[in-house]
């Protein structure tokens, strides 16, 4: 839900499109200053060790933005600078945590947990931005920032109680010379790594920034509030959830995503959009999805976890360059 009350926040503060991109800015450019080195970090220490310490961050600096809001002293630059500590939490988190799935199911339902894990994600879309939408038209901000810190605590529980003898643990990468240069040479050396990568970038840059341009659509264009962000964001989260779903047993067309973009940025009224909306994360999905299942299977395992922080740092960086890039249009 933060992630529906963060931008939020910036909106109200300052009422501009290019204050937005600049805190999605923020919140990506550690994934490019140290995206790597978490991919290091995942392939180096006990990835469930280092999950409850990412955790645990998230929940510090979260519940730091509630402190914040409720105590009326909250500026713009403060939540850059805590969209800057997120980010650098989620350069680690995110391959930690990716990695940490094969570990847990062993590699013969690496696929299936991967395809459950992103069914999970996306369907927390469909809810998430309701309730944030309904708690801050009513509350404001601060309880979300306070119940999406909170919820930190239960992933940890979670951890704490995993029984570690059950863990399919990989050998441990020791500690040398030039290991994220090796990991940038893996991905360059491996053809179907070195294919995908590019493609991945383009379709990043200048298609993927919704937390820019879905606050404004649902202010400017369509004259509502945080309720209207919230369904908007809700429908988009129903599509990426049934795309989630048929992506296993089939691809989208590529001109399929582009048209329903189309439609979309014409759609005239909020209902027409709020149709448009399910189709469109239905068509968008898939691409991050099946980049990531293809990326993981292909790469050795003492070097995964540095293949996915590079994959972090194409899905999640392409968004310091079009966030502000899509506030400034």
């Amino acid at each position: 839900m933060a992630t529906v009350a963060g931008p939020w926040l910036v909106w109200e503060l300052t009422h501009s499109g290019v204050m937005l991109g600049l805190d999605a800015l923020f919140g990506s450019l550690p994934i490019l200053l140290v995206g790597a080195w978490g991919g290091l970090i995942a392939d180096r220490f006990d990835n469930c060790l280092l999950q409850i310490w990412t955790q645990s961050a998230y929940c510090a600096v979260i519940l730091a933005l509630w402190a914040l809001v409720v105590t009326d002293v909250a500026q713009v630059w403060m939540v850059f600078v805590e969209s800057f500590l997120l980010g650098i939490v989620n350069a680690i988190d995110m391959p930690v945590r990716q990695s940490f799935c094969l570990e847990m199911v062993g590699p013969e339902d690496l696929t299936n947990a991967m395809s459950l894990n992103t069914t999970t994600f996306t369907g927390t879309r469909i809810v998430r931005p309701v309730i944030a939408g309904a708690l801050i038209g009513v509350f404001g901000v601060g309880p979300v920032f306070l119940v999406g810190g909170l919820s930190y605590l239960a992933v940890v529980a979670a951890l704490l109680a995993m029984r570690v003898s059950e863990l399919h643990p990989r050998e441990r990468v020791p500690r040398g010379e030039g290991q994220v240069r090796e990991g940038v040479r893996y991905v360059w050396r491996t053809f179907d790594l070195r294919l995908r990568m590019p493609v991945m970038l383009v379709v990043f840059l200048f298609a993927c920034n919704f937390v820019v341009f879905m606050p404004l659509m649902a202010v400017r264009a369509f004259h509502g509030d945080a309720a209207t962000l919230g369904s908007m964001l809700s429908l988009f989260g129903t599509g990426s959830l049934t795309g989630a779903l048929l992506i296993v047993s089939r691809a989208s067309r590529p001109s399929i995503p582009r048209m329903v973009a189309i439609a979309f940025a014409v759609s005239p009224t909020l209902p027409v959009a709020w149709i448009v909306l399910a189709f469109l994360g239905a068509a968008c999905i898939p691409f991050p999805i099946s980049g990531n299942s293809i990326l993981q299977p292909a790469s050795a395992p003492e070097i995964r976890g540095r293949v996915v922080s590079l994959y972090a740092v194409v899905f999640l960086d392409s968004t310091p360059i079009g966030g502000p890039l899509a506030g400034f249009v």
